[in-house]
């Protein structure tokens, strides 16, 4: 298993994502109004690029294979199309840095709200514990303790598992955006 493991990632192939397309515009937004090399993937079209990368090791470098019919590939102009999928996919990065950012501005706040939520019921417990030496001050004292972590919780989730999708996010976005792109005629097949 270790074995797979290392190979996995040794393994710098590039990746090759097959996309086939009747029509090169068929790729794009058809409802963008921007020029040509600033257009929005479709919608369709990204989530399956993008579920490729995902799926398939975190860096091995992506050619994105584009197979046209014939007389389409012969008017499609490769260093526009590829400039326009890498200016969208570097567009999805800095959103996606973007993201990560403002989720980690969140979590410093969300986490020294809960080291002031911490601080005040392990005071109030001593308080309690002080106070009255009973079984009811007991139950509330341990009542504080746990209200106190309970309010960690999510700063701590969040720092330790809840970043990890959106920085895999941006890295994959990174990896598309410098993706070779290639286009390839395909001779039209009898119907």
């Amino acid at each position: 298993m270790i074995a797979r493991l290392f190979k996995r990632h040794a393994d710098r192939r590039p990746l090759h994502i097959q996309v086939r397309v009747a029509q090169l515009r068929q790729l794009f937004n058809s409802l963008d109004p921007a020029p040509f090399h600033e257009k929005d993937l479709d919608s369709d079209a990204e989530e399956y690029i993008v579920g490729w990368a995902r799926e398939h090791g975190p860096d091995r470098p992506i050619r994105i294979v584009i197979h046209l019919p014939e007389e389409e590939a012969a008017t499609a102009d490769i260093q526009q199309v590829e400039a326009s999928i890498r200016h969208y996919f570097n567009y999805r990065e800095d959103m996606a840095r973007r993201d990560l950012r403002l989720f980690l501005s969140a979590g410093r706040w969300r986490l020294a709200t809960g080291l002031i939520v911490l601080f005040l019921c392990l005071s109030l417990r001593e308080l309690i514990l002080g106070l009255s030496p009973g079984a009811v001050a007991r139950v509330l004292a341990e009542g504080m303790l746990i209200g106190g972590w309970v309010a960690m919780w999510q700063p701590i989730q969040a720092f330790i598992h809840d970043w990890r999708p959106l920085h895999q996010t941006q890295r994959v976005m990174r990896r598309l955006s410098e993706a070779r792109v290639e286009i390839k005629p395909e001779p039209r097949r009898p119907a």
